[in-house]
């Protein structure tokens, strides 16, 4: 191991493990800095490291499944393997890249290696099957930037009920390209307190929401650049009312062959066209019948529209 302890954990709460995750970047974030992760984004974790804040994600007991059953991977990996696995208890930075750190499920005895522990659901049998999961795999890797380690184990419990082990060799390639990521974010991002630009994400425009809740009575004058982003915006909403008329007229054209039939086959692909019944609440003939108890119930929301004239 080649990096240094910034911190042991033993005794360390959750709070101030939270805290001490905000002096730079974690393994688990790795992927979504990079842009590779489908439940976190850039955005996100730059809040998080700005912000004075020590919002962890809620616990739950998935969660704390999840930490119980790390012990039974652990074993289960040991007894399958014959390697000897041990907690390390200690919060890891890179030596020359301070901002990089590691958090490590088990070291693995007699080897430069260590153990990545992973509880998941059945639906993820399938890409465990067939490989690693991409965010997993670029977490690991950057605990091998950090440790300089040779090799991961990953191992995995699925569904409780399926147990998979697999190797991860290290990619020195992949490990220069992530340390120059994570030093762009870091140093350009973090530090000068620039977020990261739009990505397209629906998470990304949820934090801008929530940031910026409200309105002001105010205008500003956007640069000449913003000019070709509007018609850009223009062009892009006719492109896209034309493919939605397009889809609904392939559409109407299926519907039309099915008739009163509930299944189509074409190919190899099922298409359905079934009745659904939805019960919905009547709001208008309440207020009209009820008026005095609909203005009881009734709860004012706001937000902002995004309109471009």
């Amino acid at each position: 191991m080649s990096a240094q302890v910034l911190m042991k954990t033993l005794d360390l709460s959750h709070e101030d493990w939270l805290k001490t995750r905000k002096l730079g970047i974690g393994g688990s974030e790795a992927a979504a800095i990079a842009g590779l992760n489908p439940w976190s984004s850039p955005l996100r974790i730059y809040m998080d490291k700005v912000s004075d804040e020590v919002e962890g994600i809620p616990d739950n007991e998935r969660m704390r499944i999840g930490r119980d059953l790390e012990d039974y991977v652990a074993k289960r990996f040991a007894d399958e393997t014959g390697k000897k696995v041990r907690r390390l208890n200690s919060m890891l930075q890179h030596k020359e890249h301070t901002f990089m750190l590691a958090n490590l499920d088990r070291v693995v005895v007699g080897e430069n290696a260590f153990l990545e522990c992973k509880t998941t659901n059945s639906y993820a049998k399938k890409e465990w099957e067939e490989g690693i999961p991409l965010h997993y795999e670029l977490q690991c890797l950057h605990y091998m930037a950090v440790g300089g380690y040779d090799c991961c184990y990953i191992a995995a419990l699925i569904g409780n009920e399926k147990f998979i082990w697999k190797r991860i060799e290290r990619d020195e390639e992949t490990i220069q390209n992530l340390i120059q990521i994570e030093h762009n974010f870091w140093h350009n991002n973090v530090l000068k307190q620039v977020p990261p630009e739009p990505d397209g994400s629906n998470e990304y425009s949820e934090i801008l929401k929530k940031k910026y809740a409200y309105s002001e009575d105010s205008q500003i004058e956007l640069d000449g650049s913003f000019v070709e982003k509007v018609e850009r915006i223009d062009v892009l909403k006719d492109l896209i009312k034309d493919m939605d008329t397009e889809k609904t007229q392939l559409e109407q054209q299926i519907q039309a062959q099915m008739e009163f039939n509930e299944r189509a086959l074409v190919g190899e692909r099922l298409i359905t066209w079934k009745t659904c019944t939805s019960n919905r609440f009547d709001s208008s003939s309440f207020k009209k019948d009820y008026p005095e108890l609909y203005e009881q119930y009734i709860n004012q929301s706001s937000y902002r529209r995004f309109v471009i004239k």
